[in-house]
């Protein structure tokens, strides 16, 4: 990691030491198992949650990897397992690690060929961090700005991506969607420059 591990802790004052361990080991497997990982911060804090008592934890997890950052936020005012503060963290690294093998998976793709990967254009943005890609057979795929290897913030409508797709609990969503670089795509609809 390139840059040092930031822990910030709110409202579990009692666990911090044995917490701060954990954070620690957790970060330096992904560090080991994913050497791009310039930076990691995480966030731990007691959910305030109106809809039951009890404590519940929060655990965010940001890893910076070359041109995206990876957010994983784990916090579920019905799932008691959150109940416990290392659940709660266990959970948002076991995500990030997932994050963290699609984002090497698509980065060894992009090596191998990039153009294997289905073209779209982006039809629909949305504020809360989500979208539509209509694809060439006029289908409309849903995705999340996590699966966004640009950076959503990078997305306006009607540009061209790559995308990979899976079946999703509400029908087809992109799992990765990465955006074809703008010279390539002015190339290819007014031919060589003169």
């Amino acid at each position: 990691m390139k840059s040092p591990l930031q822990v910030v802790f709110r409202d579990v004052s009692p666990y911090e030491e044995l917490l701060d361990a954990e954070i620690r080991r957790w970060a330096d497997k992904l560090d080991r198992r994913f050497p791009r990982v310039v930076g990691c911060r995480v966030a731990v804090e007691k959910a305030h949650s109106r809809h039951r008592p009890g404590n519940l934890y929060k655990a965010t997890v940001r890893v910076k990897v070359p041109g995206k950052m990876i957010i994983v936020s784990r916090e579920h005012p019905l799932h008691h397992s959150h109940e416990d503060i290392y659940v709660a963290v266990h959970h948002a690294f076991e995500e990030a690690t997932r994050q963290l093998e699609e984002y090497a998976r698509v980065k060894q793709r992009k090596v191998k060929g990039h153009d294997e990967l289905p073209h779209g254009v982006i039809a629909r943005l949305h504020p809360d961090g989500y979208g539509f890609i209509a694809t060439r057979e006029g289908r409309e795929i849903y995705f999340h700005r996590n699966s966004v290897l640009d950076g959503f913030e990078n997305l306006v409508t009607g540009q061209e991506v790559r995308f990979e797709e899976e079946e999703g609990e509400k029908g087809p969503q992109a799992t990765t969607v990465k955006l074809i670089r703008e010279d390539h795509v002015h190339h290819r609809k007014h031919g060589p420059a003169a």
